[in-house]
């Protein structure tokens, strides 16, 4: 433990030290990578936690971007209103969602999340006069202390950090350990007393919210937000992020957004065959990784004190 939060210590500390550099590239770079860190952290408490494979986990990231926007500048309200008002709204909307979604099981579950993130998306691309459709809500209102690399940097390294904070009390407390359960043994769990659709509900809900505020950091990030946030596709990539960092882990999902997102940014610019690489990429880390980046480096960790 006292290691791990030595670890912690100096990676917050690299962090801070990163707009010394003097890089607007690298600052953008790892202000996205901050932002989507987040929103893998929010899925894997479904997945690596709750064992819940959502295909439409992409839609509160979406909710919050274009709540946040809409707040913003179409409404014209002050940030530290409209910020934490885009996320209640994604929390209340994937409480609505997820009531429904918990009461089906499995393969059944997943398709109903892909529904409902479909539904988001065809909202945004079909209400043009709120969302701007396919061609996106371009020029949200920044505020000025926050319409500066470094400062949006810093605000939004406070801004995950606290997020990704809470998650870890989450899932260390009780309440982690019993959404564990109904992972391990749905049956078992309901058996001893547990309401696992409660349970399920809770955690639903919060990886929403904490997708919202993601979505809403992203939005405050690009200045601009579009539909392609809600697509399925995003759904996908940030599933990609969590099993390639190792859902078994609770860093592995940031350092599988980290890996993917500076790939993504790197082979762009010698290949425009991208999805052929991360292909490839996917199918070594499953036959050589199974666990993941996090799994085989705690694998190597253990096998190098032994």
């Amino acid at each position: 433990m006292n290691k791990s939060i030595t670890g912690a210590a100096l990676l917050v500390l690299l962090l801070a030290l990163v707009p010394l550099a003097g890089s607007r590239y690298l600052i953008y770079l790892v202000i996205e990578i901050q932002i989507f860190a987040l929103f893998a952290l929010s899925f894997n408490l479904l997945l690596g936690y709750g064992g819940l494979i959502s295909f439409g986990h992409a839609a509160w990231f979406s909710i919050g971007a274009y709540a946040s926007a809409i707040l913003l500048t179409t409404l014209g309200w002050p940030f530290l209103l409209a910020f934490p008002a885009a996320v209640a709204v994604t929390a209340l909307a994937a409480a609505l969602v997820g009531y429904f979604c918990v009461k089906l099981t499995e393969i059944y579950f997943s398709m109903l999340t892909l529904a409902f993130g479909q539904l988001v998306w065809a909202i945004a691309f079909k209400w043009v006069s709120v969302t701007g459709g396919d061609t996106g809500f371009i020029g949200v209102a920044v505020p000025e202390f926050l319409d500066s690399p470094v400062r949006f940097f810093y605000f939004s390294l406070c801004v995950v950090l606290l997020c990704a904070s809470v998650l870890w009390v989450i899932v260390r407390s009780a309440y982690g350990m019993t959404l564990v359960a109904t992972r391990e043994n749905r049956n078992r769990a309901e058996f001893i007393g547990v309401n696992v659709r409660r349970v399920q509900l809770v955690a639903f809900t919060l990886a929403g919210t904490f997708a919202g505020v993601a979505g809403a950091l992203f939005t405050v990030f690009n200045h601009s937000v579009f539909v392609e946030t809600a697509w399925w596709s995003t759904s996908a990539e940030v599933m990609i992020m969590s099993i390639l960092g190792g859902v078994g882990s609770f860093v592995g999902p940031v350092i599988g957004a980290a890996v993917l997102i500076f790939l993504d940014r790197t082979v762009t610019e010698y290949t425009q065959y991208w999805p052929s690489v991360m292909g490839v990429i996917l199918l070594a880390v499953l036959f050589f990784m199974p666990t993941g980046i996090a799994g085989f480096l705690n694998r190597r960790r253990g096998g190098t004190r032994r």
